[in-house]
């Protein structure tokens, strides 16, 4: 799924809120919904563009190493199988 904006561009919208433009307007003019600016805010709130980038090279990071332990385990358990079997 392509998303539309920018973690910078989110918190350029979140800082122009957090300015004192009125949510309603700043939706309206930039053109996403309510619900994305809320979403937005739990996720975004108070950072600034390096602190994105640093959750998403983290988030990436957990990603890769959740696959490396699911693999390890999925070896583990074919391993434990087949010494069961053996006589």
């Amino acid at each position: 799924m392509k998303k539309r904006f920018s973690e910078e561009q989110i918190i350029g919208f979140l800082k122009e809120a957090d300015a004192g433009v009125p949510i309603k307007e700043l939706c309206r003019r930039h053109g996403f919904s309510d619900a994305s600016y809320y979403l937005w805010r739990s996720k975004f709130g108070g950072m600034d563009v390096s602190d994105a980038k640093r959750l998403k090279a983290l988030e990436a990071e957990n990603a890769r190493l959740k696959k490396m332990l699911a693999e390890t385990l999925l070896e583990t358990e074919v391993i434990r199988e087949v010494l069961r079997k053996k006589p």
